[in-house]
Parts: C-alpha cells; sequence; structure tokens
C-alpha cells in the first residue's frame, strides 16, 4: 500500500476508535462529550475513506451497521451455556421464602444480593471472539436459539468491538433487546401514517423488529440492548461478584441497566422491589418486576440449578398491568369543549393491583381500527397512575354487536357534530349542556386558572345541578348561607370556599386567558397572548390576521379565539367577571421580557422554590422551560440530586446554575 493508503489506513483506525470511544460515552455512561453534529462528522469522515479504500472496511467498523442483504429464515444456535430461565417470587412472602432457602442451603443467616429491572424485551445471547461480535442469538427454548446477528448488529448502543487493548479470547453476553416507550410511540405512528398496525407494546415492537427477515428494516427500529449478565468467559480473569462482572463488562463497552443497587438481606430486596414499583411508570422502558441474584459467584455455585431454573436468582414479578375481561357496553362522557369521549364499562378485572370498572376507547376511530364491539372479551391495559384503556379485542362473542356515536348529546340531547378533518365527535350545546357546564367551572377553578381552592368535582356538580351556577361569575355571588345549606358542606367548609374565592378575584391577564377556556388555548398560549395584546380589550378586537402573526398561533387557534370573543354569551361572562370584581395588573404588550428567548432546563430538587414556581417565574421574564438538554439550551438550573442533564449540559459546554445564582439570575435578570 502507498504512502497515502498507509495514512488512510490509520486514519480509519483513529475514527473507528474514537467513534467507538464516544458510543460508549453516549450509550453506557450517559455522558457524551461532544455534540451530534461532531459525532456525525467523524462518522462522515470513516464513510468518505472507506468508500475511497473499500479493502479498509472491517466487519466491527461503526459504518457497518445499516444491515445486510434479507435473510431466508433464522439458522438455530446451540447455547453452549443454557440460558436459564428464573423461578418467580409472586408476592412478599414468596420471596421470603427464596431468601430463606438460599440461606439455609449456604449455612448463613443473610447473604448479599444484586438486585436489578427485570426488563420486558428479547433475551439474547451475543459472542465476543477477541473483542469482535462474531454472533448473537436468541434465547430460544434456553437451549436451541434463532442466528440474529446481522439484526444485532444493526442496534446502535451494541458494541461491534469491545473497548480495551486486551479483551479476552471468548466472551459472551446476555441482556435483553428492548424498545424505549418513546421509540414505540414514534414506530407506531409511522406504522399507522402508513397505514399497517400499531405494535401493542414495547415487547411485541421489540421481537418483531429482531426477528425481521431484512435486516435493512431492523435497522430503522428503536432497539436498545440492556446487559443483565455473563456467559461463557475464556482468557480473562473472573470476577468474585455479580456486581462486579457487571462492572467489567460496562467497562469493556457494553450498556448494562441504571436500576441496579447491591442489597443487604431481604429486606433491601424488597425496598428496592417497591421503589422499582413505585417508578415504574416513569422509566423510559417497561419492565415487569425485579431479578434478585446472590451476588457472590461462589454462593452461586454452592447453591446450584434445579430442572431449567438456577436456586441463586430468583424473578419478583410486578402484578399484571394486563388483563383479558368482558366490555358490557359503550358510554360517552362530555369534556369541557364539548368532545364525547367513548369509555368501555368492563366486567370487573384487577389490573396491576387496582380493580377497573371502566377504561378509554380514545375516540369512534380508534374503535374501528380496532374492531372493538359490545360482548367482546377485550384487552385492558394500566400502567402506573395511566388511566385504563382498551389495548385490543381477545374475542368476538356471540353477544357481540357494533357500536355507533349518538347523533344526540346523551346529557342534553343537543345534536352531536364531527367537523371535518376532526377524530372527535362534539355536543353543540355549549353551556346550555350540564356536563360542558361542570367541566368548564372546573377548569375555571382549577390550580393554574383562578386558582378556587375547593371547589372540587362534586361540589360543582351539586351547584350545577340545583341551578345555583350556571357561568363562572356566579360562583362570585355565592354565600356562606348558600353553601352551608348543601350536602356535607359546614359553616366553615363554605366560609372557606368564599375566601377563596374572594382571594381569586386577584389575578393575571394570562390566568384569566385560559380560566375562559378557549378551545386549544393552554397555558402557554395564553402567557403569549397576554403577553403580545397586553390587555383583553386588545387581544377581543384582534381579527384572525392579526393573530395569525403571532409565531405559534396557527389558523386553527386563531379561529377558535375570534369566534370565542365574537360570541354575545363569552362577552356577558367576561363584562360579568369584571363586574363581580376580578381584576388583574394591566401589561405592557410587545415589550421584550429581560430572558425573552432564553430556554432553560431544571433538574434536582431546590429549596427555595417548588418546579412549578420556577418556570411560573422563569415563563413571566420571558424565559422558556424545556424538560430535555440540546444544544439550544441556554441555562441547565441545578438542585439537590440531579440527574444525567448536568452532565450533559457540562459536556455541552452550557452554563450550570446552582440555587444560589439562579435565585439570583431571577431577581437581577438585567444583569
Amino acid at each position: 500500500m502507498t504512502g497515502a493508503g498507509n495514512s488512510a489506513s490509520e486514519r480509519a483506525a483513529t475514527l473507528r476508535a474514537s467513534i467507538n470511544a464516544h458510543n460508549f460515552r453516549y450509550y453506557v455512561l450517559d455522558d457524551p462529550i461532544i455534540s451530534d453534529a461532531e459525532y456525525d462528522r467523524l462518522l462522515r469522515e470513516l464513510q468518505a475513506i472507506e468508500a475511497q479504500h473499500p479493502g479498509l472496511i472491517v466487519a466491527d467498523s461503526p459504518t457497518q451497521r445499516v444491515g445486510a442483504r434479507p435473510v431466508a429464515g433464522f439458522a438455530e444456535v446451540r447455547h453452549e451455556l443454557p440460558m436459564l430461565s428464573l423461578d418467580n417470587a409472586m408476592d412478599e412472602g414468596e420471596m421470603r421464602d427464596f431468601d430463606r432457602r438460599v440461606c439455609e442451603r449456604l449455612g448463613i443467616e443473610r447473604t448479599e444480593y444484586a438486585g436489578e429491572a427485570k426488563f420486558d424485551g428479547l433475551a439474547v445471547s451475543l459472542m465476543y471472539e477477541h473483542g469482535v461480535l462474531i454472533r448473537a442469538a436468541t434465547r430460544g427454548d434456553g437451549t436451541v436459539g434463532e442466528d440474529v446477528t446481522l439484526n444485532v448488529r444493526t442496534v446502535r448502543n451494541v458494541p461491534l468491538r469491545l473497548l480495551g487493548a486486551d479483551p479476552p479470547v471468548r466472551l459472551e453476553i446476555r441482556g435483553e433487546i428492548v424498545m424505549p416507550r418513546a421509540g414505540l410511540e414514534a414506530l407506531n405512528r409511522q406504522q399507522l401514517a402508513a397505514g399497517g398496525k400499531a405494535f401493542a407494546n414495547p415487547r411485541n415492537a421489540a421481537a418483531g423488529s429482531l426477528r425481521q427477515l431484512d435486516p435493512g428494516i431492523t435497522a430503522t427500529r428503536p432497539l436498545a440492548l440492556m446487559c443483565y449478565g455473563v456467559g461463557i468467559v475464556e482468557g480473562a480473569v473472573a470476577a468474585d461478584r455479580h456486581s462486579e462482572q457487571l462492572e467489567w463488562i460496562r467497562n469493556l463497552g457494553m450498556p448494562i441497566a441504571r436500576d441496579a443497587a447491591v442489597l443487604d438481606g431481604v429486606d433491601d430486596c424488597l425496598a428496592f422491589y417497591r421503589d422499582l414499583q413505585r417508578r415504574r411508570a416513569q422509566l423510559p422502558y417497561d419492565i415487569d418486576g425485579a431479578v434478585f441474584k446472590v451476588n457472590q459467584l461462589a454462593q452461586q455455585a454452592a447453591l446450584g440449578f434445579v430442572a431449567r431454573a438456577p436456586r441463586f436468582a430468583v424473578a419478583c414479578k410486578f402484578p399484571a398491568e394486563e388483563e383479558a375481561t368482558g366490555l358490557l357496553a359503550i358510554e360517552v362522557q362530555v369534556g369541557r369543549t364539548g368532545l364525547l369521549t367513548p369509555v368501555a364499562r368492563l366486567q370487573p378485572v384487577v389490573v396491576g393491583g387496582v380493580t377497573v370498572t371502566s377504561a378509554t376507547l380514545h375516540n369512534m376511530d380508534e374503535i374501528e381500527r380496532k374492531d372493538i364491539r359490545i360482548g367482546d372479551r377485550v384487552l385492558v391495559r394500566r400502567a402506573g397512575d395511566v388511566i385504563p384503556e382498551v389495548v385490543r379485542v381477545v374475542c368476538h362473542t356471540e353477544r357481540s354487536h357494533p357500536y355507533s356515536m349518538p347523533m344526540h348529546c346523551p346529557i342534553c340531547e343537543a345534536a352531536v357534530v364531527r367537523a371535518e378533518g376532526e377524530a372527535g365527535y362534539r355536543c353543540t350545546g355549549g353551556l346550555h349542556c350540564p356536563a360542558q357546564r361542570v367541566r368548564a367551572l372546573l377548569h375555571f377553578a382549577s390550580r393554574r386558572a383562578m386558582n378556587i381552592d375547593g371547589l372540587g368535582d362534586s361540589l360543582v356538580e351539586q351547584l350545577v345541578a340545583t341551578g345555583a351556577v350556571r357561568t363562572p361569575p356566579d360562583l362570585y355571588h355565592l354565600t356562606i348561607d348558600s353553601l352551608a345549606a348543601l350536602p356535607r358542606m359546614g359553616p366553615k367548609s363554605a366560609a372557606n370556599l368564599i375566601a377563596a374565592l374572594e382571594q381569586s378575584k386577584s389575578t393575571t391577564l394570562d390566568r384569566l386567558i385560559y380560566a375562559l377556556g378557549i378551545r386549544d388555548v393552554g397555558e402557554s398560549g395564553a402567557r403569549l397572548l397576554a403577553t403580545e395584546f397586553g390587555s383583553l380589550d386588545t387581544l377581543m378586537a384582534a381579527d384572525r390576521e392579526r393573530l395569525q402573526a403571532i409565531p405559534d398561533i396557527g389558523p386553527v387557534v386563531a379561529g377558535n379565539i375570534t369566534a370565542f370573543f365574537a360570541d354575545p354569551a363569552n362577552r356577558m361572562v367576561i363584562d360579568r367577571l369584571q363586574g363581580a370584581g376580578v381584576h388583574w395588573p394591566a401589561c405592557a404588550a410587545g415589550v421584550s421580557r429581560p430572558l425573552t428567548g432564553k430556554t432553560f432546563v431544571l433538574t434536582g430538587t431546590l429549596q427555595a422554590m417548588s418546579r412549578e414556581q420556577v418556570a411560573e417565574r422563569l415563563q413571566a421574564l420571558g424565559a422558556r422551560v424545556s424538560g430535555s438538554v440540546s444544544k439550544k439550551t441556554d441555562f441547565v438550573v441545578v438542585g439537590e440530586a440531579p440527574g444525567s442533564k448536568a452532565r450533559k449540559a457540562q459536556a455541552l459546554g452550557i452554563p450550570v446554575l446552582d440555587e444560589t445564582r439562579f435565585i439570583d439570575l431571577l431577581e437581577h435578570p438585567a444583569r
């Protein structure tokens, strides 16, 4: 090879090592030190060199993830060490029984465990020889799996070559291929837009994506590897503990779960399990329990195996979050803006430890797409505090019959219409509809609108049912005596509510705009309108063209705003609110505030104020509050126990403010 060729070879090797190191920092450490654009430049340079010198392309190059030609089928792979399943502990008692058996067999009173999240994906085995990935296989039946090497090579966080100058001669890594929830949502949107079917859950999506015969399709799917153990090890010194093994493979570049801990005895295990269950819905990936393994490998060897499961490990499963049940009826709920939401009335079923009797069906399009009929047996899903939903039909029964959206509102009998281009049906009754009236009043009184403490669902329903309140201004004409006469309302509660109503009269323009309940105008939209126009009179006089000239106000929202203020009934509500004493300070229209255009990200816990208070202060100064760090972020505010956002900010060179400096900025934003 010529000198130029040698130079290209050396540069390609340098780029491969650099890209692999950056992949490790990004996928394993969650601590990138270069921007996405810089990473892309390195990859494009390597691609250009390999295109000019094809002889330099190696199998483990970061450029070789795009997928190979489709295969006719998957070859069988026999696992040298069986991939065993785990026994389950379904409750605290079974977990304590497992611990008792472990300690009795070891002849000790307590032992140390390694606790990990139990991922809900597809188990795989990855074999590396001299640091290079040579084969990947599914678990299969534990003895024989399928060769999915070409597909696994496309998964972005799977190292094609291990880090380090002296890798093991042979190393088998075991883990789970998963699809993050955000990835599933994006994939399902693509599937539906293309006329395909949505995946029911991340596990099905991960399994279906990894078992594509065309690796090019797998390469487009948002898959990730989470490693949980080691199989065969040759040419390396074994660790003494399972937790040390995971740290070892992490340093070789393998991604391992952050939700893991070393635990002292069964009580620590149960506390870890309960904490994981509490945080389950907030995790970026699906888990269905926790796995506990005796941490010391010598103790694992002493305990051995029984049948097809190890004696030293157990899976402590969460209560099921999907269950099948009967769909007894479909009813509709009428929302604040008249939107009719179909709700499934179910035969009671326990899902995730909670008895579920109803679940959302979203809209008529979803009912038709899933072919849901009254009388069906359906699968119901519940995750954390999320409203239960009907995932799919298990089977139609002989009693099943189709559902049609009512043509008249079930509450007020007004006509139901479906606007062109909309998925939902709406009641045309407006505030004449009691259901819309209740929802509108609750929205008006909500914490981020007029913040009327003590005005809850049951009380508003009573006030509407008795005719005492029809529109928001009526709230300010209530008396202690009239309230105290209502069921479950004594004089003290009535006095507290009257005091809250009086306090709410002093508000801000953006809160009032939001409280009015203009369709498609949320908190940020209300704040934008208040800043742009400065007064309610100026806003009410604005036409569509003027509104559409504002960034983030499109033709639909502009039409909703002008239609709202053109309605004499809405104008009367505003006049009566002002007549009742509701007032707000004037704003300077169009004035640039000190932090206009700046983007802040919050991480950790502040002592002086809540996150909501922080957001309100920043937004009042013109700043935008974001949930993620990017190159467009101006400041990251760090409280106690910050997460990875602080590290990412430092890597990107974004200013990081502690609480003291942040409060100083709020008090002196123009400095």
